[in-house]
């Protein structure tokens, strides 16, 4: 799992300085952490992140730290962490806050790789 620089965001996630409608870079179901080093929810969602990632080798996860970014925390209006960026290959991304159950994950991720629409899952 990588943490990003609002930089690399830019550069592989989406490029909110180019484009004012999302457009997704990336080529893999993407998940992004926006996180605390002193948030305890983060800290326990962590190595759950973590087994996912090592699951599910067709899904990128990232971490963005928050205190670190505040420019891009600003950007996707962060106020609750840990927030959670959930990013299909095609159509539009979702955002939830809090941590959410491994079980909660693994069908999220599922419907994103059938192609479901998630608005009403989260």
């Amino acid at each position: 799992m990588n943490h990003l620089t609002t930089s690399e965001f830019k550069e592989q996630i989406f490029d909110f300085d180019a484009n004012k409608d999302f457009v997704f870079k990336g080529d893999k179901i993407t998940i992004v952490d926006f996180y605390a080093d002193w948030c305890q929810p983060c800290k326990m969602l962590t190595p759950i992140l973590e087994e996912l990632d090592k699951e599910n080798e067709d899904v990128d996860f990232f971490k963005v730290d928050t205190e670190a970014e505040q420019d891009l925390s600003r950007v996707f209006g962060i106020r609750s962490i840990p927030t959670l960026l959930f990013i299909p290959v095609k159509g539009k991304p979702i955002m939830t806050m809090g941590a959410l159950p491994k079980e909660k994950f693994t069908e999220i991720i599922e419907k994103l790789k059938s192609g479901e629409d998630l608005e009403s899952e989260i």
